[in-house]
């Protein structure tokens, strides 16, 4: 028996998952941008981002959830501001911008799930912030592709290219 083919992802997600203040893992540490292109170079104005990251002494369990929701209506009305979960959800603006609020890793890297219209399936890649030995065993001519750029003391941009000659690297965790 054949598998049910795949559908394309999205962009149904963009109503329902982003969440006030998704962006926000934590106050007071780095800020991480960027934008999100298609193959063509175009700004992908509704892919979403689901980021994972370690704390910064490098633990992976984070707090569970904290969301907090109106009493009254049971709308979320953003995170508590306090837990550190290392989780976050952010959707591109218009211009395909995105922008998340963190604290350092301290293994390193945030990894990251990339949805977005014409995509059948999901994408992960990383986010390093500094060059890691893993970056290394990656072709030098592409491995760039994961390595923020330093825009200031607490400021990186890293932008995502789905496809064409710029292309961020992914992995298969298949």
């Amino acid at each position: 028996m054949n598998p049910t083919p795949s559908q394309t992802v999205g962009p149904f997600y963009g109503y329902a998952l982003p969440f006030p203040g998704g962006g926000d893992i934590a106050t007071g540490g780095i800020t991480l941008h960027g934008y999100v292109y298609d193959g063509a170079g175009a700004p992908v104005p509704d892919a979403l981002l689901e980021f994972w990251q370690a704390s910064p002494s490098g633990d992976l369990t984070g707090a569970p959830g904290t969301l907090r929701r109106d009493p009254v209506n049971g709308a979320v009305v953003g995170r508590n501001g306090v837990d550190f979960t290392g989780f976050g959800r952010v959707p591109t603006e218009a211009d395909g911008r995105w922008t998340l609020r963190t604290l350092v890793p301290g293994n390193g890297y945030i990894s990251v799930c990339v949805f977005a219209r014409g995509l059948l399936h999901h994408l992960y890649t990383r986010v390093y912030l500094a060059h890691d030995a893993f970056l290394d065993s990656l072709p030098p001519e592409r491995a760039h592709t994961l390595l923020a750029a330093r825009e200031g003391e607490d400021r990186y941009r890293f932008d995502i290219h789905l496809q064409g000659e710029k292309e961020t690297i992914f992995f298969d965790f298949g």
